[in-house]
């Protein structure tokens, strides 16, 4: 059975480029770089606080949604760093919304 993806890529305009990091860090310190893209999302802009355990401060400020696996060698996206209109923002969260059967309907990301 065929899922229909719940990001076509029709609404996708927001040109974007992403540098993805892996766990951990290379022997001079640096994060070590899972995976690039550039290409296109729809980029959704919000303003939101939150408060961590260690009662610090988190403001997310958008969300860049992603039709199918942008990282398919990663389960997970951690963190790095994309470039939105011109702007370096920082990679907080990611997410992967499967199907039923197990392959990858959208990916999800927020940057700060």
């Amino acid at each position: 059975m065929k899922y229909p993806c719940l990001v076509p890529k029709q609404l996708c305009k927001t040109e974007i480029e992403m540098e993805i990091h892996k766990e951990g860090i290379s022997e001079y310190g640096e994060p070590l770089v899972a995976a690039q893209y550039k290409g296109k999302c729809n980029f959704q802009d919000k303003a939101r606080t939150v408060l961590t355990s260690e009662k610090k401060v988190v403001e997310i400020t958008g969300t860049a949604l992603f039709p199918g696996d942008i990282c398919p060698e990663l389960a997970t996206i951690s963190g790095g760093t994309a470039i939105i209109f011109g702007m370096k923002r920082d990679i907080v969260q990611g997410r992967k919304s499967r199907n039923p059967d197990g392959s990858v309907n959208y990916t999800e990301v927020y940057v700060q």
